[in-house]
């Protein structure tokens, strides 16, 4: 006698159930990765901030941060606005999306002129967003932002 014929009549067998369980995880495991054409939105950094040192709501051209929050040859990922804004040379500022084009994982950290990704270890360049390092292939799209005097806004 088997284990399955010990089952009462219209119940799955264990199989079926193991097999059912086993699908639904992956699904949900592969879900979380996401994929090249539709990144998710999200942003994170070593030194995480949702917001800017200025106050007000960034999205609608409040201040996202002071230019003496972006240190010279980093950034820092604003993680509320999906942005990341980097100082590359003394003076000029740049912003990009936060979400990473290779699975729409959240850059994580800006360090020596480089955006880094934590998901699969991309790298971008703070200068232009381009690819430095793979597996993303694609650059951060550019952000709009506007400096005027010691703040800088989100266009």
């Amino acid at each position: 006698m088997t284990s399955e014929s010990l089952q009462p009549q219209g119940a799955p067998a264990r199989r079926t159930v193991v097999t059912a369980v086993g699908a639904t995880g992956l699904a949900l495991g592969l879900g979380a990765c996401g994929s090249d054409e539709q990144p998710s939105s999200g942003a994170g950094t070593g030194t995480a901030d949702d917001g800017g040192s200025g106050g007000g709501a960034a999205g609608s051209g409040g201040v996202l941060a002071r230019t003496a929050d972006i240190p010279e040859g980093g950034g820092k990922v604003f993680a509320a606005q999906g942005v990341v804004v980097t100082q590359p040379v003394k003076g000029r500022f740049e912003a990009f999306s936060s979400t990473c084009t290779h699975q729409g994982c959240a850059v994580n950290r800006v360090a020596d002129g480089v955006i880094s990704c934590p998901c699969h270890r991309s790298e971008f360049s703070a200068a232009d967003g381009s690819v430095r390092k793979g597996p993303a292939t694609r650059p951060l799209p550019a952000k709009k932002i506007s400096v005027a005097g010691e703040e800088i806004r989100l266009a």
